[in-house]
């Protein structure tokens, strides 16, 4: 059986408990799109991991952990992210990198960063990994496949000839120096030795797993209004963050997705630049973020605080319907129980009227959030395991917003553990 953990949202949704709690009982983790761009922050009994490349079935010794051939593939970071794990005492863990994966170049990070600089004040946020660049040069056929790396007369002919095109760009454009194709063949030799043991024909891999009825565990990284189509287009990623995609970026049939347990928290957050409706600033915005995930909410790639907001059922049931979401997982909802209300936002007024259908960005631009206000429970919910011992304002805030959203709640997460989850049959389902 094949299972996707993907976001509702704009990412940071506490994914990487989720996963690593389903990696438990999966056979199979698959990083199916994105790159070190973003991580999944867990914790565990070896510590607390912030991981932005690895899936996060690597701390089992029975998974099979994949990189697919949608993921931006930075082989550095990789190989420096599995000595970061080892180095603290995680299991050497079994890793298969997909032939059919593309390479972050060197340069595709310096371009970032150059980008970036020259936009100014209208940048777009990026975390400067390189992933639009990587992205735009994967269409433009333009990029390089882990199996190329092992062809050493096409390599040498095809790092000249990119060369050629993106010296223009950073001499001309950017003002900044040239690319050594001899040095960049070098840095690619160096990436070949790094990876080799890990490449795998993964597609024909994973055909044979589910003929031989394992279970799959397919790992989105953000959330749907991070993608390119469906999400706060432009302010959004490079690669789709929809369940959809995962069979593309694995490599397996689409009706092989048989459960999609999408993530939304308890509140809303986002790392970067773009509409965010229920946003909140200031003190309130200050206390949230103090208080929220495990140690503050600050971008577990990048350390940046991140913009904080009140739960926002708009979004989160659009970024549920796209996701094909199957069940609900609700996170960080002990945050919350230092609050004596608390305002969850139930539609959008836009043109003098209210909505509750999530607009396109340049309306979404406009629009104002609605509030209702719940009564909070003022008291620690960490410990608890069965929903009924909940406080009486925690179900209700629960069930509130699974009738808004209108997509099962099956599991509450209240505490960062892997065993701070509370397992629920939804009254959706009743």
């Amino acid at each position: 059986m094949v299972k996707a953990v993907v976001g509702a949202n704009w990412g940071d949704e506490g994914k990487g408990k989720i996963t690593d709690m389903l990696a438990r009982e999966s056979d199979i983790i698959v990083r199916f799109q994105g790159g070190a761009n973003a991580g999944h922050t867990i914790v565990n009994n070896y510590g607390k991991f912030a991981l932005h490349t690895l899936p996060s079935g690597v701390f089992y010794t029975h998974t099979a952990n994949i990189i697919g051939n949608g993921v931006a593939l930075n082989i550095p970071i990789l190989t420096e992210e599995i000595k970061s794990i080892t180095d603290r005492g995680v299991p050497a863990p079994r890793i298969l990198v997909s032939d059919r994966a593309q390479i972050v170049m060197p340069y595709h990070i310096l371009q970032d960063q150059y980008e970036e600089e020259r936009l100014g004040g209208k940048s777009f946020g990026s975390t400067k990994s390189g992933i639009a660049p990587f992205y735009s040069d994967k269409y433009a056929k333009i990029g390089f496949q882990v199996s190329e790396l092992f062809e050493e007369e096409l390599l040498r002919e095809k790092v000249a000839g990119v060369c050629e095109i993106k010296n223009v760009l950073f001499t001309h454009l950017y003002q900044k120096p040239a690319i050594d194709p001899e040095e960049l063949l070098a840095a690619l030799h160096k990436y070949k030795e790094m990876i080799a043991p890990y490449v795998c024909d993964v597609s024909a891999y994973l055909a044979q797993a589910i003929r031989d009825g394992k279970t799959i565990l397919l790992e989105g990284q953000l959330g749907t209004l991070k993608d390119p189509d469906h999400g706060i287009y432009p302010m959004v990623t490079s690669s789709s963050t929809l369940a959809a995609y995962g069979a593309i970026g694995a490599g397996i049939p689409p009706y092989e997705i048989r459960q999609i347990i999408t993530v939304c928290k308890a509140y809303s957050s986002a790392v970067g630049a773009g509409a965010f409706v229920s946003e909140i600033f200031g003190s309130q915005a200050d206390e949230l973020r103090r208080r929220g995930g495990d140690g503050g909410e600050f971008g577990a790639t990048t350390g940046r605080p991140r913009r904080m907001g009140w739960f926002d059922c708009v979004a989160s049931k659009y970024g549920c319907r796209l996701q094909g979401t199957t069940d609900v997982a609700f996170t960080v909802l002990d945050v919350l129980g230092y609050l004596d209300e608390i305002p969850v936002c139930v539609g959008y007024e836009l043109d003098g009227k209210i909505t509750t259908e999530f607009p396109v960005t340049a309306k979404l631009e406009q629009a104002k959030p609605v509030f209702k206000m719940l009564p909070g429970w003022k008291s620690d919910i960490r410990g608890i395991r069965e929903y009924e011992n909940l406080p009486e304002n925690c179900r209700e805030y629960v069930e509130f917003i699974e009738s808004q959203i209108g997509y099962p709640i099956t599991m509450v997460s209240n505490g960062p553990g892997r065993e701070d989850i509370i397992y629920r049959k939804s009254v959706l389902q009743k």
